[in-house]
């Protein structure tokens, strides 16, 4: 039987949230609905949303993702996406599970062997960049993420937009020309320090710009993608298709939907199906956990315009744990020159360490978002 008996959540370390289904014969799947700083308030959504499930056949996955993003009168939000999409992986590991097959098959096969991957740098000076690039570039990789900048003024400085270009420009110097190099913008920008300054770094070619500003001024992004020749994605604070459609419609060139927050594998395949549309790439937001990445790489072998995956292995926020420490066999998640091969055990292809998760939400977390405020004491974008 796959009929749905119990759905349990767990708070670990470093600032995730996992999700537990078990089915009656005893298959479990499962899920990450991490919303970060919000984790505890996604936790009593999947609880509300499990009322929905329970007694149900799990293999219905479709109409459980119809159900639970439907079936009240208030929809959509953070929150709510993210627990859906918590509950829609741990399903998806069920079919998997039960059909003796990886997600990716389910989904209409493989259409690549590996998947690229890229890693985040941080620093602020320069000597930081290129110390923290160059062990990205030992360790293989061949693509990594930087913020653009820290706080910025709604009008910036000469200096402020000076030491954006030049910690691009280290960036561009290390890892030369055969390695990649996108700018995280975190939606600090105001459309016109994006106008200002996104043409400087175009001589160092970076692989996109991304979020230049925040989601809820995402009318603008038309007027970002205007004033550059750089690629600009935007995507991780979106969470439905009808979301996605006003940005793929102004000429975005990189989707970036997260699967712990866009509505699961369900929603985020058919958000790559509108991409493919409007002929643009997909590379999913993912600085969270092994579940996570797991159901992002699934999509990633079954979609044509698959174009990286983010990972966070040794990200600046992995306090008290990393990314595979809940993973009982580490090797589905390594990288080999860049690249994750294809995950061939069934689900999602890893397996989780369950004592290690029921330990790790014994002592929970309680991670914020960090708030920062300009030198006038007025609220600055993090």
């Amino acid at each position: 039987m796959t009929t749905i008996a119990k759905v349990e959540t767990f708070l670990v370390a470093p600032r995730w949230l996992f999700v537990r289904v078990e089915t009656e014969s005893g298959i479990v799947g499962w899920g990450e609905a991490t919303c970060e700083g919000r984790s505890e308030t996604v936790r009593t959504a999947v609880h509300q949303l499990s009322e929905l499930l329970t007694g149900r056949d799990a293999l219905r996955i479709e109409d459980h993702w119809q159900v639970m993003t439907k079936g009240s009168f208030y929809r959509g939000g953070p929150i709510l996406a993210s627990a859906v999409s918590g509950l829609d992986q741990a399903l998806w590991d069920i079919a998997g599970k039960h059909y003796g097959a990886p997600v990716h098959q389910l989904l209409g096969g493989p259409v690549r062997d590996r998947i690229r991957v890229y890693g985040w740098v941080g620093g602020d000076e320069p000597a930081e960049i290129r110390d923290q690039i160059s062990a990205q570039v030992e360790a293989g990789l061949t693509a990594v993420k930087m913020n653009a900048s820290g706080r910025m003024g709604a009008l910036a400085s000469v200096a402020e937009l000076d030491a954006v270009v030049q910690r691009v420009a280290v960036a561009r110097e290390v890892l030369g020309d055969d390695r990649d190099v996108a700018v995280d913008f975190h939606g600090r920008f105001t459309l016109a320090n994006v106008r200002r300054v996104a043409p400087l770094l175009e001589p160092y070619r970076p692989f996109f710009l991304e979020e230049p500003v925040v989601p809820e001024n995402s009318h603008l992004i038309g007027e970002v993608v205007r004033c550059t020749t750089t690629p600009v994605s935007t995507g991780e604070r979106l969470y439905s298709r009808q979301e996605f459609l006003p940005v793929l419609q102004a000429g975005i060139a990189v989707a970036q939907p997260d699967l712990a927050h866009a509505g699961g594998i369900t929603e985020v395949r058919k958000i790559a199906t509108l991409a493919e549309v409007y002929d643009v790439q997909l590379a999913p937001h993912c600085p969270l956990g092994p579940i996570a990445l797991a159901a992002c790489l699934q999509v990633g072998f079954a979609t044509p315009n698959f174009l990286i995956q983010e990972q966070s292995i040794g990200i600046h926020y992995n306090l008290g744990a990393e990314v595979l420490d809940y993973c009982l066999d580490q090797t589905p998640l390594t990288f080999v020159d860049g690249y994750v091969r294809r995950l061939t055990a069934p689900g999602l292809g890893i397996e989780i360490d369950e004592h290690a998760v029921r330990t790790a939400d014994k002592r929970g977390h309680a991670w914020r978002s960090p708030t920062w405020r300009h030198p006038d004491g007025s609220y600055a974008e993090w």
